[in-house]
């Protein structure tokens, strides 16, 4: 049941919107998850600021699984989603923050987990 959720500053195209999120759905293998749950959101568009000043290229993505994050996983996904937002959107790591929650309660079709 993972979901990420993308925030980046430019103005993507529809394909460039399928081609990230085809690039996330083979990298949630690296934390144990199938991309058959896997629920990707993507808002362009976004500012972000960073030290106070606006970024034109950056991207800020939270990454939410049920249950708890592995910090080795984390560590790998984390090159992962850096490696596509630069190879994808010319938008460099230094430039893209990740950050990873994990839930007990998630809820789907009518129940919960």
């Amino acid at each position: 049941m993972p979901f990420i959720d993308s925030k980046i500053t430019l103005k993507l195209s529809d394909q460039q919107k399928e081609d990230l999120k085809r690039e996330l759905g083979k990298a949630i293998s690296v934390m144990n998850k199938s991309e058959n749950y896997l629920m990707v959101g993507i808002l362009d568009g976004y500012d972000l600021f960073m030290g106070g000043k606006k970024l034109e290229k950056g991207a800020f993505i939270s990454v939410q699984v049920l249950g708890s994050v592995d910090q080795a996983q984390s560590q790998k996904m984390t090159g992962e989603i850096c490696r596509i937002v630069s190879e994808q959107l010319d938008i460099p790591g230094s430039n893209v923050y990740v950050n990873y929650l994990g839930y007990r309660d998630w809820g789907w079709n009518g129940g919960n987990f």
